[in-house]
């Protein structure tokens, strides 16, 4: 009977990764991760996001549904299993643990950075990975950096002070 082992390479290899820095504090920047209503706003691939229980701020075991354009079903449903106040929010799929979303937030003096991973599986064996990523992983890729140009606009507007805002 063979065992199949996770390979966190071939994870590795699934995931899109972004990351940019940003104009603005690290607290101003994880509020805004924690608005999960508004990761349509800025997320480009995402047509919906809600948290389930709505009672009160994202935390651990807070469950969130997604609707998107990553591969998948209609409406994905996560659960948030990693949450570090300033730092950290891990959504992990409900019904496949491949499916996770991890944004995290770094500090640099008065600036900050954003790091966001999507990782889903693909489906297909070798052929179907390579399609993948000529298709869909390729197009997710693009959604993500072109998001977090969004992400920055908002954050920079949202905490800006009347000097930076004075050649404007």
């Amino acid at each position: 009977m063979a065992v199949t082992q996770f390979s966190p390479e071939r994870s590795a290899h699934e995931a899109v990764h972004r990351s940019l820095d940003l104009a603005s504090s690290p607290e101003a920047a994880f509020a805004l991760v924690c608005e999960v209503e508004k990761w349509p706003v800025w997320l480009s691939f995402l047509r919906s996001a809600r948290v389930i229980d709505g009672s009160g701020p994202l935390r651990p075991g807070s469950e969130v549904a997604l609707r998107s354009a990553i591969p998948g079903e209609e409406e994905e449903l996560y659960e948030v299993d990693r949450f570090l106040e300033g730092h950290v929010v891990s959504l992990v799929g409900a019904y496949s643990v491949r499916r996770r979303i991890d944004f995290r937030i770094e500090r640099k003096t008065d600036r900050s950075k954003i790091v966001v991973r999507v990782n889903y599986p693909a489906y297909g064996g070798m052929l179907g990975a390579f399609i993948d990523r000529l298709t869909a992983r390729r197009k997710l890729d693009q959604a993500l950096g072109d998001s977090l140009l969004h992400f920055k606009g908002l954050v920079e507007f949202r905490d800006a002070t009347e000097d930076r805002l004075i050649d404007f």
